[in-house]
């Protein structure tokens, strides 16, 4: 087998196609995401939260030459971030949960009734 054509085997398998186009979608749903944080969240959230604070620009929030405040954000952004993943994760699983995962579980399996059942027989023959 040819070099050529262990590549092209390699490259059409459907793991390589599925893994590059999940790649992609997770590059666009990244940008949908970090969108979301800095053009949504971000103003009603963090922005009333500065001006209360008396910051006008988190970046340059400093303490004795340490300058915090771009550390800070990021950590904020993540949190932010984690916290639309997470909600969106759980409503898109609450979607595509199949309907038996839903229902109450059903009574004991045939075999656990007759699994009760020998145990009562035992338990009277021992009495």
């Amino acid at each position: 087998m040819s070099f050529i054509s262990e590549f092209k085997e390699f490259a059409f398998k459907g793991n390589v196609m599925d893994l590059a186009v999940g790649v992609i979608i997770g590059a666009a749903f990244g940008q949908i995401v970090s969108s979301l944080v800095e053009d949504v969240i971000t103003p009603l959230l963090l922005n009333p939260a500065l001006e209360a604070a008396g910051a006008e620009d988190i970046a340059k929030l400093s303490w004795n030459g340490v300058t915090y405040g771009n550390f800070l954000s990021a950590v904020i952004s993540f949190l932010c971030i984690a916290l639309v993943l997470f909600l969106l994760i759980k409503a898109a699983n609450k979607v595509t949960r199949p309907k038996e995962e839903e229902a109450a579980p059903a009574g004991p399996s045939n075999e656990e009734v007759l699994l009760a059942e020998i145990r009562d027989l035992l338990k009277e023959k021992q009495a």
